[in-house]
């Protein structure tokens, strides 16, 4: 069944309307050619879900019908934030999509040391496309909420934010065992990625010291794109969330 999302804070009730618009509107009606009285999923991105029925095909929107509400049951428990140390363009894009479908919350680029890509000019445009493909990945996997996507921030930045949260990070020099520093208990932390250079040592010591957790990953030296996918996994079944 189709799903689109919708930005509502109080949650609807059986009965009531939906408006959807822009380009979910334009995706139902030109390319679904989906009619009046079929169905659709609705989710209010703030963890309910609504079965509803088309009732009309407006030019600018979709309006559905509530028949039925249940809370989304595909949210884990653990609530991930990543600090990936900004790469490349399209693998930084295939992090937000896969890393969405496994379970992070947030995604936040940040201009490491090591760091070969850097902002540059259009950011709003470019965090416009970010935030587009975690909304589709969001989507196709039936996430209960639309994970944000920060723009880019500073490593002084990060530290700062560090000193706040419980946060992991993930060296290629070794550390702490990764898996032995999650718990079931953990309602939310941090995960730490560089960039494609790694991390610099002046850094992870600035990190350790506003109060990160070094761990290590194993033995093998991942991509940076394939880093945070294989972390997400394993803080997904640490903490219980692939059951």
């Amino acid at each position: 069944m189709p799903r689109f999302f919708i930005d509502r804070v109080v949650p609807a009730k059986v009965g009531d309307c939906i408006a959807i618009d822009g380009i979910d509107a334009n995706h139902i009606k030109k390319s679904l050619r989906m009619n009046v009285g079929e169905t659709l999923t609705v989710c209010d991105g703030h963890g309910w879900d609504y079965e509803t029925e088309i009732v009309a095909l407006e030019n600018s929107a979709v309006v559905s019908k509530v028949k039925s509400v249940w809370e989304n049951q595909t949210e884990p428990s653990l609530q991930v934030t990543l600090y990936q140390g900004l790469p490349k363009g399209d693998k930084w894009e295939t992090v937000i999509q896969k890393c969405v479908e496994v379970g992070v919350t947030k995604l936040v680029p940040v201009v490491m040391a090591r760091s070969i890509a850097k902002p540059g000019e259009n950011i709003q445009k470019k965090w416009e496309r970010w935030q587009k493909i975690a909304n589709e990945a969001a989507g196709q996997c039936g996430r209960g909420i639309l994970p944000q996507v920060e723009k880019p921030i500073s490593f002084t930045d990060l530290v700062t934010r560090i000193a706040k949260e419980k946060t992991l990070v993930c060296y290629e020099e070794g550390g702490a065992p990764f898996g032995e520093q999650i718990s079931k208990e953990d309602a939310a932390l941090s995960l730490v990625i560089g960039p494609e250079g790694g991390l610099d040592l002046s850094e992870v010591e600035k990190m350790k010291a506003a109060g990160g957790i070094v761990v290590t990953m194993g033995p093998r030296i991942m991509r940076t794109e394939t880093a945070p996918i294989a972390a997400m996994a394993v803080l997904m079944e640490k903490s219980g969330n692939w059951r």
